[in-house]
């Protein structure tokens, strides 16, 4: 298996999230990810880039120190390993783009801002609202998402959550009115979630296998799953100003973003795509 070493001054988000991205160009590839966070001086770097010689591993860094990157660059080339600097050149460009001289402090060193504290709220207030636990948040909520069970409700609201978006979600029960919040809620922050009718009752299927229940359950039934599937139909239909998006094959980040495209049109408390 290859491997790839991140190696970070900070969390090593910013890396993963880049190499994890690539990586979904090579989907046969086997490769293992080794993340470093904290690395802040050259013999720390020195432990890792040794470790991934020995391995033949790549290795990925997000390091603004200037003389921990220009080292991490020479024991690279010391120890003949593959290195690459994700941040070091785009902060040289900006530097001279800005005409203006880079702090070269990590972020996880850095004061903490009225964005950390608003994710922070955004997240505390959608564990609060998930699967209609509240619905007098309704009113209070940045989005909320509608749909049958496991159309992604929870594991979208979570990541939107992490960009500062409070999210309330409602699962739609079969023959079950929804709760009069949700009428009396924004209309224009809404978002219908519905899936392909197979790809539902095999998640669902495997699901009850997980939980050590009879395959043969009503939650599985293909049958049921439609009836399910009619009912939230029907329920979008009535509302035709609420987007509907189908999460069938998708990604949860990529309905993320098709879930902000349609936001933002409306409401500009909705952070840019970009914030992704």
């Amino acid at each position: 298996m290859k491997r790839i070493d991140i190696l970070s001054d900070s969390t090593g988000e910013t890396a993963e999230k880049a190499v994890r991205a690539a990586l979904l160009q090579f989907p046969q590839a086997g490769t293992e990810l080794r993340i470093h966070t904290r690395v802040r001086t050259p013999e720390q770097a020195r432990v890792i880039l040794e470790a991934a010689a020995a391995d033949g591993a790549l290795v990925v860094f997000t390091v603004v120190a200037p003389e921990v990157r220009e080292k991490i660059h020479a024991l690279a080339y010391e120890l003949k390993v593959e290195a690459l600097d994700l941040i070091g050149s785009l902060i040289g460009k900006l530097g001279t783009f800005l005409e203006q001289t880079p702090i070269n402090t990590p972020s996880g060193m850095m004061p903490l801002t009225q964005d950390y504290f608003r994710r922070i709220e955004a997240v505390e207030f959608t564990v609060k609202s998930d699967d209609g636990r509240d619905p007098r948040n309704f009113k209070k909520a940045d989005l909320i998402l509608v749909g049958v069970s496991r159309t992604s409700k929870t594991p979208l609201s979570t990541i939107l959550a992490q960009r500062g978006i409070k999210v309330a979600n409602l699962p739609l029960v079969l023959g079950v009115e929804p709760p009069p919040d949700l009428f009396e809620a924004p209309q224009d922050r809404i978002v219908g979630l519905t899936i392909g009718l197979e790809p539902l009752v095999e998640i669902r299927q495997a699901r009850l296998t997980q939980l050590g229940m009879p395959a043969d359950s009503a939650y599985g039934l293909r049958a049921q799953v439609r009836a399910e599937l009619d009912f939230a139909h029907d329920l979008f239909a009535r509302f035709p100003k609420w987007p509907v998006i189908d999460v069938t094959g998708r990604a949860i980040e990529e309905t993320a973003v098709i879930v902000l495209e349609a936001l933002r049109r409306r409401d500009s408390k909705i952070p840019p795509i970009s914030a992704l």
